[in-house]
């Protein structure tokens, strides 16, 4: 750990600390004025050829979430947020107006505006398994040194341009215990906002879980929610996705130790909304 990451870790989080990690971890004009995509200009024609030579059985494996496990109660299933999502100060991702984002119509930083562009390498990090449990506890946070443990464990690399895809258990956790109490609002494990850093320096291109939120419930900041979207999402512009089943995946994963694969989940092209259900696959 350098000097820098070491004082990061342990100052204190709060709104000040998002604001300044928000300068610091920006991608604002990094991809041009008009950019869109954000984080999914790191998938280049040489990353999605690299992501098509990791299929050696061509086994394809759904993340989405089986709609015989859903009751009333389940949540709509895998999907992405568009980075129109997440504002602050009057602003979303790469200094634009959420006035230009009318509920209907909206076309600046859209879901929509990347439908050819979610294919690519996908990595898996299986925290459950790595912690040698069913599934990581409420409230758990995730830390960059146990992504990159779990990374290590697992034999794979994360590199720029990745689709990060974190198992924490907390779907398996509702199939066993038969409920869904709980998943869309109360208290989950999660990436907490010291992975900040590291989803910016690695470049990934959009990270999802298992989770309703991706990042780690409560918040670790009392007078800010939600932190790591607001600088993963609104300055870094990386786009997260939530509710993805990864239980079948991490079983194909453990069996053939291979935990990177071809990944493949563009949103519908629909009317420019905030976000759209889709069905990503792993082809191994």
């Amino acid at each position: 750990m350098s000097r820098a990451e070491f004082a990061e870790s342990g100052e204190r989080l709060d709104a000040r600390t998002v604001r300044e990690w928000g300068r610091r971890y920006s991608n604002w004009r990094r991809f041009g004025p008009d950019d869109e995509l954000g984080t999914l200009n790191f998938i280049t024609r040489d990353r999605v050829l690299a992501a098509a030579s990791t299929v050696r059985s061509g086994l394809v494996v759904s993340c989405a979430l089986p709609f015989a496990e859903r009751d009333d109660d389940a949540p709509a299933g895998a999907r992405w947020e568009s980075l129109a999502r997440v504002a602050r100060d009057g602003r979303v991702f790469n200094d634009r107006d959420p006035a230009e984002l009318p509920a209907a119509g909206a076309r600046s930083a859209a879901i929509d505006r990347f439908a050819d562009g979610v294919v690519g390498r996908g990595v898996l990090l299986d925290l459950a398994r790595f912690a040698g449990r069913p599934w990581l506890e409420d409230g758990a946070r995730i830390l960059p040194a146990e992504l990159d443990a779990c990374a290590e464990a697992f034999g794979v690399t994360v590199d720029t341009g990745d689709v990060l895809l974190v198992r924490t258990g907390r779907l398996a956790r509702c199939f066993a215990q038969g409920s869904w109490h709980g998943y869309a609002d109360g208290p989950a494990p999660g990436l907490s906002l010291r992975c900040a850093r590291w989803l910016f320096e690695r470049q990934i291109a959009a990270v999802a879980t298992d989770t309703a939120h991706v990042e780690a419930l409560p918040s670790e900041t009392s007078d800010c929610d939600l932190p790591l979207h607001q600088v993963a999402v609104r300055d870094t512009g990386l786009l997260l996705g939530h509710t993805f089943h990864l239980d079948r995946l991490a079983e194909a994963c453990a069996a053939d130790g291979r935990y990177a694969f071809l990944f493949a989940a563009p949103p519908l092209p629909a009317a420019n909304p905030f976000e759209t259900p889709i069905n990503p696959l792993a082809i191994k």
